[in-house]
């Protein structure tokens, strides 16, 4: 019988054969080596090779990443440091609530306004005062200085309060000079009635202290009329003036009244020039200031 021989029909030696290695000489081993090694090298997604490791996967990252962002590397103000960004921007600082209080304590019922409203209530005590009893009795002349005394002397002390601690209020730049006119025009009036006082005198002192009041707020679109030294001579001499001849006096101290209220007078008439020629020279000032502001801009 004819034979096929063990080499050709797949016998043991052939077996051999086709277990044993490759036509280029790889054996499994070896493959599986190279696959390894190409796996190691090769920077694929599969693989936990070398090349895997040395790259930082998204999970690494989120390993390595602290777990919660710095306040100050925040870009959108998230975190501590954006949430008190955030509550600062409508939350006053400690500092301008502060000030903010101290600006609501110059109220209405700070200390230079209650002085000036005592002044204004004294007015029409004084008034009382200076009329009872025919308005020649001494008594009562006593007790009308003493409220005209004491009007003056708080006209005094709420200005420079309320300059020194920062009371200045809409309701105090108003009622202040109104209460200052109204005691001494109040006696002025009443000495001229009584017939103290020459009415002459009178018109000259009230026409001068409302004709600058007037003159203040005209020019005041220009500026402040500051108050001179010769204006609160003015005013203290006024005063002294007014005083004395409120009081019943007789013999020399009635001629010395008379001379105190002539320089009065003389005061309140140079001091009242004195402050029309500013107020021209503010006002002149301040048209020449706009005209060159215009022309700058049309420039």
């Amino acid at each position: 019988m004819t034979g096929v021989p063990a080499s050709a029909a797949g016998g043991p030696s052939g077996a051999r054969r086709a277990k044993g290695p490759a036509s280029g000489g790889l054996t499994p081993a070896s493959g599986r080596a190279l696959a390894r090694e190409a796996r190691d090298t090769a920077p694929g997604e599969s693989g936990g090779g070398r090349a895997r490791r040395d790259a930082s996967s998204p999970e690494d990252v989120r390993a390595t990443a602290p777990s919660s962002p710095p306040p100050s590397s925040s870009p959108e103000g998230t975190g501590n440091a954006g949430t008190a960004e955030a509550q600062g921007s409508t939350r006053a600082p400690r500092g301008g609530k502060i000030a903010a209080a101290a600006v609501d304590q110059a109220s209405v019922w700070n200390i230079a306004n209650l002085l000036t409203m005592l002044r204004l209530l004294l007015v029409p005590a004084f008034v009382m005062l200076m009329l009872a009893d025919g308005g020649y009795d001494p008594a009562w002349r006593s007790l009308a200085w003493a409220a005209f005394a004491i009007a003056m002397i708080t006209d005094l002390f709420d200005g420079h309060l309320a300059r020194t601690y920062n009371l200045v209020t809409d309701f105090g730049k108003i009622a202040d000079p109104i209460a200052d006119k109204a005691i001494m025009g109040a006696a002025l009036i009443c000495l001229s009635a009584l017939g103290d006082l020459p009415w002459w005198v009178t018109g000259v002192i009230l026409g001068r202290e409302l004709g600058i009041t007037l003159l203040r707020f005209l020019v005041i679109r220009y500026g402040v009329i500051p108050a001179s030294r010769g204006g609160k001579l003015k005013t203290l001499t006024q005063g002294v003036a007014v005083g004395m001849y409120v009081l019943a006096l007789t013999g020399w101290l009635a001629t010395l009244r008379w001379w105190v209220m002539a320089a009065a007078v003389v005061l309140t008439v140079v001091t009242g020039l004195d402050y029309v020629k500013q107020a021209i020279v503010l006002r002149r000032q301040g048209i020449a200031e706009r005209e060159a502001a215009l022309e700058e801009t049309e420039e």
